[in-house]
């Protein structure tokens, strides 16, 4: 059995949960690693954290079933992941803004410079590699004890909610936006792990903004991936820069496993 998951929050003091055998962290590391191998995932969440958007926490006790076709999947970057449910699409948004629930990464659109309302009852989680715009630190805490920073939710004008939690010493932040409710913000980061076992490919710009190819190369090393090469040639982008991924980033792999890159020659 794998080891429990656990919430420690260091200022203000709250309950450890998930430190007896079976419970929610155990169950939600397995729901995490069943969906990085590419299962079907019938997995059962039990007692679980949620950091609400008033700084204080709530539980679940009633062991809930999450069933298929409502499976769950895991991106990340690093050893930093989130689960999210399978049925949600990647980057399906326009000029960065989330028409269906979605997972955002790398989000070509999000260059786009138009005024679109955000459709109602959209969820939607974007990984980054620098804290997101607006972000403050309410509050510091741990998980699987990688000391993480959360800025609690809020909801504006236009009814959409938003949270984040950071991870800094792995370079990764989440933030969960809803046009449902706050607590559909607070249960979607109340998915975060920390997966030293597994590795999600990281984004290009996590080395240097330009996505230079060899340094994009030594960071998937210092992970635990192979790097590959391919060329191509370009009158836009400079020789160097990274312009693909494969695996494309935020794909949960095991080490060893090799990325293939394709580089502006």
């Amino acid at each position: 059995m794998n080891p429990p998951h656990s919430i420690e929050l260091l200022e203000p003091p709250e309950d450890h949960l998930g430190s007896e055998p079976g419970g929610s962290g155990s169950r939600l590391r397995g729901v995490l690693a069943s969906a990085a191998a590419v299962t079907t995932v019938i997995a059962v969440i039990g007692v679980t954290n949620l950091l609400s958007s008033h700084g204080g926490s709530s539980l679940i006790t009633t062991p809930v079933l999450v069933p298929d076709p409502v499976a769950m999947r895991v991106v990340g970057f690093g050893h930093a992941a989130i689960a999210v449910p399978r049925v949600w699409g990647t980057n399906v948004s326009r000029c960065g803004i989330p028409r269906r629930d979605t997972v955002l990464i790398d989000d070509p659109s999000a260059a786009g410079d138009c005024d679109l309302p955000r459709p109602p009852d959209v969820d939607s989680v974007e990984l980054g590699t620098a804290p997101p715009k607006g972000f403050r630190i309410d509050q510091t805490f741990s998980i699987n004890g990688v000391e993480a920073e959360r800025s609690w939710t809020s909801c504006g004008d236009d009814n959409v909610c938003w949270g984040a939690v950071g991870i800094p010493s792995l370079r990764v932040w989440f933030r969960a936006s809803s046009s449902t409710n706050a607590t559909e913000v607070d249960e979607i980061l109340g998915r975060i792990e920390i997966l030293p076992e597994l590795i999600g490919v990281p984004s290009a710009r996590s080395v240097t903004e330009d996505r230079n190819g060899t340094a994009y190369a030594a960071l998937l090393h210092k992970l635990g991936l192979n790097a590959a090469f391919r060329t191509r040639t370009s009158l836009v982008y400079e020789p160097g820069r990274v312009v693909d991924v494969s695996p494309s980033p935020g794909t949960i792999l095991n080490p060893g496993e090799t990325v293939t890159l394709t580089v502006i020659k």
